[in-house]
């Protein structure tokens, strides 16, 4: 798993959550008020605070204001799986036969069977190929057949972002690499071409086409006549580098980077055909995920898109993204009394909205179902921050808590530890979202002023954290 967990870093390189401290010496019963005043955020600002022990609401502000509550969704997303798949739920890959493997030979078709496993890499994939070389397998007689149908099968998460945007590929019962394929590129783009890194793999793709053109801009285009074509501007490739981009068709990418690593085998496999329904066979080999722990842990930690959608859909085995999200949105109400609007797992879409205090409230009655128990060892350890913004590294407050960052939109909740042990919760938003609305979609990956706005935001959670660390 070490190339999934550095292309994670990768792909949030920028969006991390960090929280710039502001200098504050205001008194106690004006000191939110003037965090908030000095912030100077556009939109809304809404945040709560309670001990855990009671119940009872120490801070809030605008506390039922409806924001979108961008990667602090992948919460809910969690509790949600730990209850209905359970800890120890784990994904399983397959490579299935439809006749005999004798003397090296399969009298059959070979099929590629994904099981959902949001975590599978390059890696993981050579070691699978490597695996059926090992068995004997030199031939397959029959085809190669490729099912993707364990979860429902869509091209992005979101339709508002720009079609670059790594963080919003598909989906299917296969996925890879977080279905995300790498552009590398040469000084100059005197060479350019897409692969499927792993730490020990690096096979090519072609089955995306890729062309680099004389433009200044748009830097990339996209378009799907049947083929995922990108063209990317020369201008953008004067060095040397690499990006990820987002695989719209992903069993496809992941049928050829699987042949690909059967050749490097000796196993040369026919052309890949997607198939709906899986016709009887044996398995060859499973590969199996780690188990859903650990899963939710890299999720929260690296706030990974597909991973949120996966355990959803795994979770509701509703047929579409919406369908799933509403199902979790059910489940909220039931499980949590959180009354909540979510069009997705991972909070990427925009139009899911959240309360402040129903986040903070959720959360403390998830940790209190038998299944969500252990939430709070599965989130990300914050630093707290002084007045310069240096992190207090050991010192004896805790907060665990999940950030989430949109366009215009900051978000963090969680538990905060103080000193004394008093158990807290929070939630905390900030959201523009007519300011989002405003930006040009081929622009929102860094529209102008945003940079700026989410420092505001984190500099408001920070003071905010700090404070509620001292309250007696």
């Amino acid at each position: 798993m070490a190339s999934a967990n550095w292309t994670r870093r990768w792909v949030l390189a920028g969006l991390g959550a960090g929280l710039a401290a502001p200098s504050l010496a205001a008194p106690q019963s004006a000191t939110t008020a003037d965090l908030v005043a000095k912030a100077k955020l556009t939109g809304t600002t809404g945040f709560c605070l309670a001990d855990v022990a009671t119940g009872e609401i120490l801070d809030s502000f605008h506390a039922s204001a409806p924001v979108p509550p961008a990667s602090v969704a992948k919460t809910i997303t969690a509790l949600y799986a730990l209850d209905v798949l359970g800890a120890d739920h784990q994904f399983a890959t397959q490579v299935l036969a439809t006749g005999p493997l004798s003397g090296g030979t399969l009298a059959g078709d070979l099929i590629l069977s994904g099981g959902g496993d949001p975590t599978l890499d390059t890696d993981a994939l050579g070691e699978m190929a490597a695996a059926l070389a090992r068995s004997g397998l030199r031939q397959v007689t029959g085809r190669f057949l490729v099912y993707a149908g364990a979860l429902p099968t869509f091209d992005r998460i979101s339709d508002d972002l720009p079609v670059e945007a790594a963080y919003d590929p598909g989906l299917s019962g296969l996925s890879l690499n977080e279905n995300r394929v790498n552009l590398e590129w040469t000084k100059g783009a005197a060479t350019a071409r897409m692969t499927a890194p792993g730490l020990h793999y690096l096979p090519q793709i072609t089955g995306i086409k890729l062309a680099v053109v004389d433009r200044d801009t748009p830097v990339f285009t996209y378009s799907d006549q049947g083929r995922e074509s990108w063209t990317v501007a020369r201008t953008a490739m004067a060095q040397a580098g690499n990006r990820w981009l987002p695989v719209r068709h992903v069993a496809p990418y992941v049928a050829e980077v699987f042949a690909s690593l059967c050749a490097m085998q000796g196993l040369s496999l026919p052309k890949p055909q997607m198939i709906a329904a899986l016709p009887a066979s044996s398995p060859l080999l499973t590969w199996p995920s780690a188990r859903l722990s650990p899963i939710l842990r890299e999720m929260l930690k690296y706030s990974t898109n597909i991973t949120a959608e996966t355990l959803g859909l795994a979770a509701s085995g509703a047929p579409s993204l919406q369908a799933s999200a509403q199902a979790m949105q059910a489940w909220a109400v039931k499980a949590l009394g959180l009354t909540a609007s979510f069009v997705d797992h991972s909070g990427l879409g925009a139009k899911s909205r959240v309360t402040a205090e129903g986040m903070m409230r959720a959360l403390m009655a998830g940790e209190k179902r038998p299944s969500g128990a252990g939430l709070r060892a599965l989130l990300k350890e914050v630093s707290l921050k002084d007045e310069k913004g240096s992190a207090l590294i050991g010192g004896p407050v805790k907060i665990h808590a999940k950030s989430g960052t949109l366009n215009f939109v900051s978000g963090l909740a969680g538990f905060l530890t103080q000193a004394s042990g008093r158990d807290l919760a929070f939630a905390i938003f900030s959201a523009d979202p007519e300011r989002r609305e405003a930006v040009p979609v081929d622009q929102r990956e860094h529209p102008p002023g945003q940079k700026a706005w989410i420092g505001r935001a984190r500099g408001l959670q920070n003071g905010l954290l700090r404070h509620w660390a001292s309250l007696a």
